[in-house]
């Protein structure tokens, strides 16, 4: 007996869901583990059929929603746009929205959007207003490994030096001279910018004259790396398609950065990191065929979610989800991934508050190089549309516990530097001096001409390498009663500003700080 009819036995009106699932019924049985787990989590979890119309269904999810405690929408099942001509496939499939564009056009796109965000808006005016994420699975099976990394992220205890890590991997965007001039500069500043110092991120760039491009022989290994390495964040910045993102090109050839047939090697060694595509086409959800983020969801060892666009996408609407995305996440602290999106897709319809810098540059350069400089708006709201969440908007993102650092204003090259800390958890962990993002701590070789020589192309590992590690010196340290104290011997060779950040790692938990230091030597600026 199913506890809503017990409980109108019993005379007792069943609590109001904060959850709608539009399921299948031939994947109910193989989602019962997901729901056992979010019903101990204190979910209330309310069911509704994929069949009928989508307007049908949206209804259901308004009528859900009219009890006043929805927060979440969670759609299982593919978009596949042969459903609509099979009925045994619409049976397993969720149809999406198609919503007309008017910007991204421009730039050759469909003229109409795919998009989940339409069941999401319970009062018409195109702005979410609940969390909505797709479960893309064509099968049971599909469906049962994408399940199980859900649950294996959520029930980890491994609270490693992952948790720390970000890896952007970056394409020429194919948009233009200026617009890939853009996207660089909105990368490096994604990097500089909106992550909290005591983030390590790391960057694999796709321009071979960059210290940040590793052997382009390699490069495709390398992006694959990046993310079975283990990682809070994946990123993709560049072009891309549904089955592919963009090559790496160099004088004499062009190499692969990732493709559909390299989801099959992805083995990520720690839980899964997610995903985020800023590109074009990687979440086309209603494909003929199944697009890179549906494809990386079900792989067992790919990412556990994946925000993706489902159509052309474009320099100044990714960059202002990008920021919003980031503050939720590292600033507000968003409990699951989710709202994180919701949030920052309803703060990309609004203009920029007075004081916000950053919208306002973003919007500067963008009506400077959009086809479309009158209709930001619009282009920021197609936006919305597009990026679909490829997996569970209640996955729970574990946030680490502050560390507060007391270090002096500025220390001196070649001279030791006293830190002392408290944590709220004890365990080991590092203390690192590490110079600002976008700075390295060596002068890289020039890479005026492209090298032809096997000793010339290793050259790009090492610096790869040593572009990555912004770190001048680190140190162990042991956490006890809640305080720590180390000391760093600072290179005589630092210079400038750079940060001071710790990491423990503890029996469940883990901690992150940060602080500002100027190293003043010979060389300071």
């Amino acid at each position: 007996m199913s506890a809503f009819l017990l409980l109108l036995l019993l005379g007792a009106e069943p609590a109001a869901p904060d959850t709608v699932v539009v399921c299948p019924a031939t994947f109910r049985q193989t989602l019962q583990p997901w729901v056992e787990h979010r019903t101990r989590q204190g979910r209330v979890l309310a069911f509704v059929s994929n069949t009928g119309s989508p307007e049908e269904i949206r209804g259901k999810i308004r009528d859900a929603a009219k009890r006043g405690r929805l927060r979440f929408v969670v759609l299982v099942g593919d978009a596949e746009p042969a459903m609509y001509t099979d009925p045994a496939l619409r049976a397993r499939c969720v149809p999406p929205h198609y919503a007309k564009a008017k910007v991204n056009v421009l730039w050759r796109s469909p003229p109409h959007i795919a998009t989940d965000n339409w069941y999401a808006d319970l009062d018409d005016d195109d702005s979410p207003d609940v969390a909505i994420g797709r479960l893309t699975a064509d099968s049971p099976e599909e469906l049962r490994q994408i399940v199980a990394k859900i649950l294996a992220y959520e029930r980890s205890t491994d609270v490693g030096s992952w948790r720390r890590q970000l890896n952007l991997v970056a394409g020429i965007g194919g948009f233009g001279a200026l617009a890939d001039t853009v996207i660089e500069s909105g990368a490096r500043y994604f990097i500089t910018q909106n992550i909290p110092a005591a983030y390590r991120v790391s960057m694999t760039y796709g321009s071979w004259r960059s210290p940040y491009c590793p052997d382009p022989r390699s490069f495709q290994e390398a992006a694959i790396e990046r993310l079975n390495e283990g990682a809070l964040f994946w990123v993709y910045i560049g072009h891309g398609h549904h089955l592919s993102v963009d090559r790496l090109r160099v004088p004499d050839g062009e190499y692969p950065i990732f493709e559909s047939q390299d989801v099959a090697k992805l083995a990520c060694r720690h839980s899964a990191p997610i995903a985020v595509f800023l590109a074009c086409h990687t979440g086309a959800i209603d494909a003929t065929s199944d697009c890179l983020a549906e494809q990386m969801l079900r792989q067992p060892g790919g990412p556990v979610a994946i925000l993706a666009g489902s159509r052309v996408t474009m320099p100044y609407g990714m960059s202002v989800m990008s920021i919003g995305l980031l503050d939720e996440v590292f600033n507000k602290h968003c409990e699951t991934v989710g709202e994180a999106v919701l949030h920052a897709k309803q703060r990309m319809l609004k203009e920029p508050a007075a004081g916000d810098r950053q919208r306002t540059m973003l919007d500067g350069i963008a009506a400077a190089i959009s086809p479309a400089p009158k209709m930001l708006a619009e282009e920021r709201a197609e936006h919305v549309q597009m990026f679909n969440l490829i997996g569970d908007p209640l996955l729970r993102i574990r946030h680490p516990k502050p560390i507060a650092l007391d270090v002096p204003a500025t220390a001196a090259a070649g001279k030791p530097l006293k830190i002392t800390g408290t944590c709220p958890i004890d365990g080991r962990g590092t203390v690192e001096l590490a110079v600002e993002r976008g700075r390295l701590t060596f002068r890289p070789p020039p890479r005026s001409e492209y090298p032809k020589t096997a000793a010339g192309l290793a050259e790009f590992q090492e610096t790869y390498r040593k572009a990555n590690d912004q770190r001048l010196v680190s140190v162990p340290m042991t956490v006890s009663g809640g305080r720590f104290e180390v000391q760093l011997d600072v290179p005589a060779e630092a210079a400038g500003a750079c940060h001071v950040c710790a990491f423990v790692e503890g029996d469940r938990d883990f901690a992150l700080g940060a602080a500002n230091v100027k190293i003043e030597g010979k060389d300071s600026r």
